[in-house]
């Protein structure tokens, strides 16, 4: 049901065929910017007068236990028989009409409205639905694997999710995946074959933990969710509970995975708005080919926000004046920075969720002959603060969670208040250039073909 929409389907207010409008909120930048950053610095100063450890603990530690056994059992049974049933919708749509609007097919529309933006959603807001609904992990159970080798080599870690993620992001910009339903299927049809390939090679429980980028995304975006699955059923904590243990990420891979979540929708804002478009097409004027002006501007600001984060671990252990290691640290404040992307997510695709919910509808009624202008809702205007509160929100989360991870590992007050400073500065740093490209007016990326 999720394809190669794993990428960019709506930056910032417009996606490439399939469009949204939220709004404009007719606010000052210079107040827009300064706002946000104050509301996330005073929620770091609330939070650091919050030194009593129970009072923090009991926030993370307290949870409400389900066995659902059966109720899972049957449930995994239902959804993974839907996900089978919608890669082969999206596979059967997409190539009998391969050449209609992307607002018009059900392929489009399932890939990015529901896998990308709802699914997704569901995935913070609620609990992690993808390991029930993953077709590919089906697909790939039923076949031999194991054929490279029996276990998934640890020197891998999740290098070929961040690699495939990565690489999906620039193919979604480059190619017309929202707009084609023909190009949409040459790519299902490819990443069928790498994740199924890699399951055959190792084994589907290893490879979807860790080295397929879809299950990896839905995976890291699940532990923000209240509802967290266990051995022994369902826990209830509160949200973002889940980000401050320690067992959330294990190796330095999935902090790079977590920071290409933080920066592919900061980058989706980026190539739609101004400064953006300035830079593209200057780069363009220079010579330097589309794709590669694309490809470059995602991997440069990866390395960006690649560098700024191990430069905040760095600060870190200095200001704290500890022995454990920049790694380890480097390893612990990461989950935080998964609220961050969930409340980016929200502001991207809330609102476009909403306006082509009725499209989807309407396709999925008649999905080999759907109708030429399917309906579409407008969003209202103070719809845009709504955008801006997920912004927020998401951040003042991991605010609270990197106190609470400082407070773990410091045994003194002084020295877990110390060490959140370098985190936070980078967090507000976040929030006011996702404020700001959210306040500017989208258009389409320029030189994407239709």
């Amino acid at each position: 049901m999720l394809a190669a929409g794993v990428g960019v389907a709506a930056a910032s207010n417009v996606a490439v065929g399939l469009t949204e409008d939220s709004g404009d909120v007719t606010v000052p930048t210079w107040l827009y910017l300064a706002t946000g950053g104050g509301v996330i610095g005073a929620s770091a100063l609330m939070t650091m007068l919050v030194t009593d450890q129970a009072t923090i603990t009991g926030y993370h530690d307290r949870y409400f236990g389900v066995r659902t056994d059966r109720l899972l059992a049957a449930g995994t049974v239902l959804a993974g028989t839907l996900g089978l049933l919608g890669l082969g919708l999206v596979v059967v749509t997409a190539a009998a009409n391969p050449g209609i609007a992307g607002f018009a097919s059900v392929a489009v529309l399932l890939t990015f409205v529901v896998g990308r933006a709802l699914l997704t959603i569901v995935a913070y807001t609620v609990g992690n639905p993808w390991p029930a609904l993953n077709p590919w992990r089906r697909i790939a159970t039923a076949l031999p694997n194991g054929l490279v080798a029996e276990t998934y080599p640890e020197r891998l870690g999740s290098w070929p999710a961040v690699a495939a993620l990565l690489v999906l992001i620039w193919l979604e910009i480059v190619a017309p995946l929202s707009s084609s339903p023909g190009a949409l299927l040459v790519a299902v049809v490819g990443y069928s074959a790498f994740t199924i390939g890699g399951a055959v090679a190792f084994s589907p429980d290893s490879w979807f933990e860790r080295g397929d980028p879809i299950s990896v995304w839905f995976r890291l975006y699940g532990a923000v969710a209240p509802i967290q699955q266990t051995d022994d059923g369902l826990d209830v904590r509160f949200p973002g509970a889940r980000l401050s243990d320690a067992d959330v990420i294990s190796d330095v891979s999935a902090i790079a995975f977590i920071l290409v979540l933080v920066w592919e929708l900061t980058y989706s804002g980026f190539i739609v708005t101004a400064p953006g478009i300035v830079t593209i097409e200057f780069l363009v004027g220079i010579g330097i080919p589309p794709a590669i002006v694309y490809l470059g501007l995602l991997l440069g600001g990866f390395w960006l926000f690649w560098s700024v984060y191990w430069l905040a671990a760095r600060r870190t252990r200095e200001r704290a004046q500890t022995y454990i290691s920049t790694r380890y640290l480097a390893l612990r404040f990461a989950p935080p920075l998964l609220a961050i992307a969930a409340g980016y997510h929200f502001a991207h695709y809330a609102g476009f969720t909403l306006t082509l919910w009725p499209s989807l509808v309407e396709t999925l009624a008649a999905p080999l002959n759907p109708p030429a202008n399917p309906t579409q809702y407008m969003l209202t205007p103070w719809f845009g603060y709504v955008e801006i509160a997920g912004i927020l929100i998401g951040h003042i989360l991991a605010v609270w969670i990197a106190h609470t991870v400082a407070f773990e590992l410091f045994p003194g007050k002084l020295q877990a208040i110390r060490s959140q400073y370098p985190f936070i500065i980078v967090m507000i740093f976040f929030t006011m250039v996702s404020l700001y490209l959210v306040s500017l007016p989208g258009t389409e990326p320029p030189y994407v073909p239709d």
